[in-house]
């Protein structure tokens, strides 16, 4: 019973960046924003948190220095998208593999060559009085870092915006309907590129949540394809936050399993095969999904008529 209460421990600590990125995602892909970037979002975004946390010491000035990070390449995304109206998929992309070397280089420029990894004291748990101490539940929900308590009340907090004020009324009608939106007075633009901003300050707080609570150092391999699984989560979870956070559990079980086997080590199990878990499951997933609710100009931008 102890290590199925610690499998789904580590699987809702595992779940929290998954789903921070993917409610940047549902935001931005509201707008019709499909933020192609965020895998180097993510990057950057432990990059930077790292470097932060390492120079000042502080970890609170880490995920500052990563949300300026994620702010800062979501707006290169936005400024080539949704004002030069470059194709999104393409410039996503580019901006990812040049985040990638931005950040090789720059460590680099920054620590040297280090023959052993720096490292910084990693987010501690806060475990809440008497709700952890509740039987299963309390061990596996209330004994978190305050990242992961922050992420999961952010999830209504975003519904809530979303689909039951006017602001979420008008970013989805820049994602619906932007020529609509653009006749009653509303400047998409300006909409889709503040929040491409927001899904970047959320991203860069999920990748340096890898960096600063998971492993408590930086490499060019963390994030490891974990951006792309949020976007996948976005699409899962029909763009919607609670949707989210269900398949970000899923995900975050599922990661959660092939670390806990690989620490195992068992015989006669590849490590290798479990690690690989997450992304077999976005692909199975994403194939056995019926019925996706797109908003209807996801991916296209918006050109205002003269």
């Amino acid at each position: 019973m102890s290590n199925i209460i610690n499998l789904l421990t580590r699987a809702f600590f595992m779940s929290t960046p998954l789903i921070l990125g993917a409610l940047g995602e549902v935001i931005a892909e509201r707008t019709g924003m499909m933020v192609t970037a965020v895998e180097g979002i993510f990057l950057i975004g432990a990059w930077g948190g790292f470097i932060g946390a390492y120079l000042s010491g502080n970890l609170v000035i880490g995920f500052l220095v990563a949300m300026i990070c994620g702010i800062l390449v979501a707006m290169l995304y936005g400024v080539t998208t949704v004002y030069m109206n470059q194709h999104q998929i393409v410039m996503g992309t580019a901006i990812a593999i040049l985040t990638t070397g931005f950040c090789t280089f720059f460590y680099r420029v920054i620590f040297g060559v280090q023959t052993t990894p720096l490292k910084v004291e990693t987010l501690p748990v806060i475990a809440i009085p008497f709700l952890s101490e509740i039987p299963i539940i309390g061990p596996i929900v209330f004994s978190q870092n305050i990242v992961t308590y922050l992420t999961y009340l952010l999830v209504p907090v975003i519904f809530y915006v979303l689909f039951k004020t006017s602001l979420g009324l008008t970013l989805r009608s820049c994602g619906e309907s932007p020529e609509a939106a653009d006749a009653a007075g509303i400047n998409v633009r300006q909409v889709r590129f503040l929040a491409v901003a927001v899904a970047g300050c959320l991203g860069g707080v999920a990748g340096a949540y890898y960096s600063l609570c998971n492993v408590g150092m930086y490499t060019s391999e963390i994030i490891s394809g974990r951006g792309w699984i949020a976007f996948g989560i976005c699409f899962l979870g029909n763009w919607n936050p609670v949707g989210a956070l269900t398949f970000g559990i899923v995900f975050g079980i599922s990661d959660a399993i092939g670390v806990y086997v690989k620490a195992l080590g068992l015989a006669g199990l590849p490590s290798e095969l479990f690690s690989a878990l997450p992304y077999f499951l976005v692909i199975v997933l994403t194939v056995c999904r019926k019925q996706l609710k797109v908003p209807e100009k996801l991916g296209v931008n918006y050109i205002k008529e003269n």
